[in-house]
């Protein structure tokens, strides 16, 4: 995972292979992630091989919670106090950390707080108790991302704070807009008592996760450009126009994508989708930001040596075929032959927001906290034992 320090934590050097060994090394990754997220889906979520039954719910909701632990530990905390275990004893901690952290928090809303309120009880209907107290995790993902990777932990860092201290202010003073959006824009969307949500839960997932692509995009695989042309050398500045001009771009992306979804499940299945083919923005939107964040740590956020503006079309390029590709593979074929998903419309299964999400999770924790335990040799970067820390941040970075 990056982080923002642009100091590497032990020294590295550039293997003379370059590009060819850097790709060799992210499809080693990508075999390892995808057969560690096949056999924990077969055990823990496949609605005919394993032998509960989480799928999709609250498999989908401990999921959710798992992702956001790894959101403060890495993105926010910068690894602090895993950083200072061996691999892989690290890894091992942090999957510990994960797991227990999903199911308590998933387990304490359903049966906990959902004793008192049913929007959040675990016999409600299509699991839907568990998914609303795990629709802060969206909100959670948009707004902490992007104070790691746009905002670049402002104002912590200007005020002398190091870790932890500054990711857990920086996780407390976030916390503030996150409710705010959860309470004011998520939850009455799927609470049983709204009557007049501002949106529908649909559209809530589709717009809000456009805005979370927007996030990636400009963080990591634009160098968090243009943000950072517009606000110069003020931090506070930068912080300020990323969050507006992601909000801004988040919205247009979901218009963009919402036409562009259409097209690519077709007409049956999106007349029979209804009014929820405003969540599709979402579907595609998690295949990018799984690319986005898989690039990053191991493909290293190749081209680096392109120029500026040539680096970040190709990546944006890349990333965004690659996710249309797995859309398309997802839903016409993996869903149903591979996921034992059921059908969702005519044509396609399963619910991307689900697998993509958990690819997502097994990249985090076997590429950056496991390290690519096994592929070192085929890593560019010879450090001795240790994975280096990364210029950049989040999602993907180390």
């Amino acid at each position: 995972m990056t982080t923002t320090d642009p100091t590497p934590r032990t020294p590295r050097r550039s293997d003379p292979a370059g590009p060819p060994r850097t790709a060799l090394f992210g499809v080693a990754n990508l075999v390892v992630v995808t057969c560690l997220a096949l056999a924990s889906w077969y055990l823990l979520a496949d609605p005919t091989t394993s032998p509960w039954h989480f799928y999709p719910l609250p498999f989908n909701a401990a999921l959710f919670w798992g992702i956001l632990f790894i959101v403060f530990a890495g993105f926010v905390c910068e690894f602090t106090g895993f950083d200072r275990l061996r691999r892989p004893a690290r890894g091992l901690a942090l999957l510990a950390a994960t797991f227990l952290f999903g199911i308590a928090v998933t387990a304490v809303l359903a049966l906990g707080l959902g004793a008192r309120n049913v929007d959040f009880a675990a016999d409600r209907p299509g699991g839907l108790g568990y998914f609303a107290g795990a629709l802060f995790v969206l909100f959670g993902f948009g707004t902490w991302v992007m104070s790691v990777l746009n905002w670049r932990h402002w104002p912590w860092p200007q005020l002398g704070l190091r870790q932890p201290l500054a990711g857990l202010c920086e996780i407390v003073v976030i916390a503030i807009p996150t409710l705010a959006l959860y309470l004011v824009i998520g939850l009455p969307a799927f609470s049983t008592t709204a009557h007049d949500p501002l949106m529908s839960g649909d559209t809530v997932l589709g717009w809000f996760y456009s805005i979370v692509v927007i996030v990636i995009l400009t963080g990591q695989c634009l160098d968090n450009q243009p943000w950072q042309f517009l606000g110069g050398d003020r931090p506070g500045r930068v912080a300020a126009i990323s969050t507006v001009g992601n909000v801004l771009a988040g919205t247009a992306l979901y218009y963009a994508f919402l036409p562009l979804t259409k097209l690519l499940i077709g007409s049956a299945a999106t007349a029979e989708l209804g009014p929820a083919i405003h969540q599709f923005p979402a579907q595609l939107g998690v295949c990018w930001a799984f690319w986005m964040i898989f690039w990053a740590n191991a493909f290293a956020n190749l081209p680096t040596s392109l120029g500026t503006v040539a680096n970040h079309a190709a990546r944006t390029a890349i990333t965004f075929a690659l996710a249309v590709a797995t859309f398309l593979l997802y839903y016409r074929f993996a869903a149903q032959n591979v996921l034992h998903e059921p059908a969702a419309a005519t044509g396609i299964h399963g619910n991307a927001l689900g697998f993509l999400d958990w690819m997502v999770l097994w990249t985090l924790l076997y590429v950056v906290g496991f390290e690519s335990i096994g592929l070192r040799r085929w890593s560019t970067e010879v450090d001795g034992g240790q994975r280096s820390t990364s210029t950049d941040t989040p999602s993907a970075k180390r």
